[in-house]
């Protein structure tokens, strides 16, 4: 029997996201318009050996409740089992962003100081954008040293609303 990728679509106030799920985990929540977002589904489906297909999955449904709690301000951290896609040097990095507490920034120096590589700001920096679970891994709290926005794979708008959101 194949292996099999559930997917989703779920339009967020700040822009439309796919959802995935494989084996009872999210494995992806990615901006739609992001142009790596095909890139990171591929990614997934060669590590996990699976296909994707449209199809709901309660995991798929929990992290759509959630995210609409997220939305609506009522949620501030979500407790979906993830599955993460990636090396040890990208998950100890998305790791460090889940610790990020909402309503909170750190920038990419911060990051690499949190996980004992300072002089690794610029790998950080692809870590954080290879990361497949937008919002759920924050990523969009990571914010330059001198305070700027920097990119963000659902772009700078999407950026500008989760932290206005959070109230930063």
């Amino acid at each position: 029997m194949e292996n099999s990728i559930s997917l989703q679509h779920y339009d967020s106030p700040c822009g439309r996201l796919v959802l995935a799920s494989f084996a009872d985990r999210l494995c992806l929540c990615d901006w739609s318009d992001n142009p790596f977002a095909e890139r990171n589904r591929r990614r997934i489906e060669k590590y996990l050996k699976a296909t994707s297909k449209t199809e709901t999955t309660s995991v798929l449904e929990e992290t759509k409740r959630q995210l609409d709690e997220y939305f609506a301000g009522k949620r501030k951290a979500f407790d979906i089992q993830l599955r993460l896609v990636g090396t040890d040097f990208q998950h100890e990095v998305w790791n460090a962003l889940r610790s990020i507490p909402y309503g909170s920034t750190k920038s990419y120096k911060d990051i690499a100081q949190c996980i004992g590589k300072p002089k690794a700001v610029r790998a950080v920096a692809g870590a954080i954008g290879a990361n497949a679970i937008s919002i759920l891994i924050p990523c969009h709290r990571v914010i330059g040293s001198n305070h700027s926005l920097t990119g963000y794979a659902g772009g700078l708008e999407a950026k500008r609303g989760l932290l206005g959101m959070e109230n930063i």
